[in-house]
């Protein structure tokens, strides 16, 4: 049975281990990864994947070395400046999910400009998890949930699934079909809880600034070799 692949959810991991084994500092993994991104996100476009997002750096990333975290900063600040260009000239609609209040300013200001002007893009929806932590996400979609149920516009029992999904940070993204994890670790590390219930998963050993999009590919082909069953027979 073949099924349709329409959104890839990546836990872009390994690119400290990367670096270590190559006698390298953490950063030039975290180089090595930012490129790797921009070539998945091509490839993915051109495989006709049409939802594509990013775990690129978590909530609890913020509790690391805070050297490393100024270098991942920076990075993004120069990524979202120059690498992120040629992914926008493809035809890419660029967003990003996660606690904004937690980045700088001048930061903020980039993303918001690269949405404004990608928003029209439809070859790809490229979603970028930065300072993202799925958990976090839930309690706040619940806090506007609670807000407007005190006001008296929303009754409790009207509540579903269906509306409830609205008030996430991904309101409008279809939910995961697939879930790859690089680097060999096999856990989720509270990533998109509530959107991956019924999510394909696929761990690989290959640290993310290894990941191709020939292994990508193979990936792809290995979901549309399964059953997905929903919970029915």
């Amino acid at each position: 049975m073949t099924n349709t692949l329409e959104h890839i959810a990546v836990i872009m991991d390994g690119n400290g281990r990367w670096a270590q084994k190559r006698g390298l500092p953490r950063t030039a993994g975290h180089k090595k990864g930012a490129e790797t991104l921009r070539e998945i996100a091509k490839a993915a476009a051109d495989m006709g994947i049409k939802y594509l997002t990013l775990y690129a750096f978590s909530t609890e990333n913020w509790k690391r070395d805070k050297e490393e975290v100024d270098y991942l900063m920076d990075l993004l600040r120069r990524y979202l400046k120059s690498e992120l260009k040629e992914v926008q000239e493809r035809g890419a609609r660029i967003c990003f999910i996660g606690e904004r209040q937690m980045l700088a300013d001048d930061i903020v200001t980039e993303m918001e400009r690269i949405e404004k002007e990608t928003a029209a893009n439809d070859k790809l929806t490229l979603c970028v998890a930065l300072s993202y932590g799925a958990r976090a996400e839930i309690v706040a979609a619940a806090k506007k949930v609670a807000a407007l149920a005190a006001s008296g516009r929303l009754e409790p029992e009207q509540l579903t699934e269906d509306m409830f999904k609205n008030f996430l940070y991904t309101a409008g993204i279809p939910d995961p079909d697939l879930v790859i994890r690089t680097s060999g670790e096999q856990r989720i590390s509270n990533y998109l809880l509530w959107q991956i219930a019924y999510s394909e998963f696929y761990f690989t050993p290959t640290l993310w600034p290894d990941f191709s999009p020939e292994e990508l590919k193979k990936i792809i082909s290995d979901f549309n070799s399964r059953e997905r069953r929903y919970g029915k027979i």
